[in-house]
């Protein structure tokens, strides 16, 4: 599979745009979509205000690619499905993306992509795949008790995602 991750990386980083504490997310405080718990876990220690603040996209990429992308085996998932997976797994976990990968795939639900998985996905339709699991990610998102202050753009990410994996899928 041909290495997608930069040009993932950057469509995540442009959708999650900068630093925000509202009260209302669970997330807590959040910058370039990364939360401030998540953070201080990767680095192994705790960290400021206005460290958060301060976070670039060079400094959290590496991060993305370790605690995201490279648990999923972004590299060996086909073009499009890599983007949709990443995405999904950067909101909603990356053990939700990997079991909605497998239960489209028709494997074991572990949540851990491996070498079965990985043949299972490959097997399948791309688009298809694409499809399955953004319409898996918005009925899952539709769920949570927040989805009246977030859903509108939710939605919009989920459909924007869905339209360019899709034209990943396509240009191979």
């Amino acid at each position: 599979m041909k290495e997608n991750f930069d040009k993932c990386f950057a469509l995540i980083i442009q959708d999650e745009g900068g630093y925000v504490n509202d009260p209302r997310d669970p997330g807590g405080r959040t910058n370039l979509g990364v939360t401030q718990r998540n953070w201080e876990t990767y680095l192994n220690r705790s960290v400021t205000e206005t460290e958060m603040r301060k976070l670039t996209p060079s400094d959290v990429k590496t991060f993305y690619k370790v605690m995201y992308w490279d648990k999923l085996k972004g590299n060996q998932l086909p073009a499009g499905v890599d983007y949709a997976a990443f995405d999904l797994a950067v909101n909603s976990g990356v053990s939700r993306a990997a079991r909605y990968l497998q239960q489209i795939a028709g494997v074991t639900q572990d949540g851990m992509i491996g070498p079965k998985s990985l043949d299972a996905i490959a097997a399948c339709d791309p688009a298809q795949t694409v499809d399955a699991l953004c319409d898996m990610r918005m009925d899952f998102l539709r769920r949570l008790p927040t989805f009246e202050t977030y859903g509108k753009g939710w939605s919009r990410r989920v459909a924007e995602v869905s339209v360019k994996s899709g034209e990943m899928v396509q240009s191979g």
